[in-house]
């Protein structure tokens, strides 16, 4: 999915070559004009970066600036405005933007900036927590997601999830799960157990997650 970059230039020329040189670098761009239009689209939290010029109709840049960050938004803020001077400089960093262009700019150092700040601004995943296709499972705190949305499981439904996600796409017998989730001290239950916590999987997960591999078992495919 391409990075959505929100371009906030009042000037038509500037705002139509940053915006054609960024969709041919492969991201979405959206151009806004004034500074309250682009206050209202930053803090939704729907782009990746804003490029942003200081010297905005309305509302300046420093001053959006200053409100997205005090309503508490981490987007990343690269500035790039004809104001140079040191003074402006350190206005800019230390209201809360990450990086800062003086007009005229290279359009290559540009774009090698932003793709900088992106990958700077891509959470590291956690090692520990188990992922298969939007489906998270943290062992330690036994929270699980689907697609971002808590699911709330029991300690055996999280612990047939674990299993599952431990062994993605592989096919796992009913006498697996048994001594892999229940253990060798219920190694006598009945193997219809496992069919019944499926059933409690597949119902808060998604009936998508756990495929019925007939006369084999269950595997766990993307829902």
């Amino acid at each position: 999915m391409s990075s959505r970059i929100l371009v906030a230039e009042d000037e038509p020329r500037i705002a139509s070559f940053v915006k054609k040189g960024l969709v041919g670098a492969g991201f979405e761009v959206t151009v806004v004009a004034d500074g309250a239009g682009v206050h209202d689209h930053a803090v939704t939290g729907g782009f990746d970066l804003l490029v942003l010029d200081i010297g905005l109709p309305g509302m300046d840049g420093f001053e959006v600036l200053r409100r997205l960050r005090a309503a508490g938004s981490a987007v990343p803020v690269i500035i790039l405005t004809a104001r140079d001077s040191v003074h402006d400089t350190v206005a800019g960093l230390t209201g809360g933007a990450d990086d800062y262009m003086a007009k005229p700019f290279r359009f290559e150092e540009l774009v090698a900036r932003i793709r900088l700040r992106l990958e700077r601004a891509r959470p590291v995943p956690d090692p520990d927590v188990l992922t298969f296709h939007g489906l998270e499972l943290d062992p330690r705190t036994r929270h699980v997601s689907v697609h971002g949305r808590t699911v709330e499981l029991s300690t055996r439904e999280c612990a047939l999830a674990e299993t599952f996600l431990r062994h993605p796409g592989q096919v796992l017998s009913r006498d697996q799960l048994l001594r892999l989730v229940w253990g060798p001290a219920e190694s006598g239950a009945s193997s219809n157990v496992v069919d019944v916590y499926v059933r409690y999987l597949r119902r808060k997960l998604g009936a998508g997650w756990i495929a019925t591999v007939r006369g084999a078992g269950y595997r766990l495919e993307p829902g």
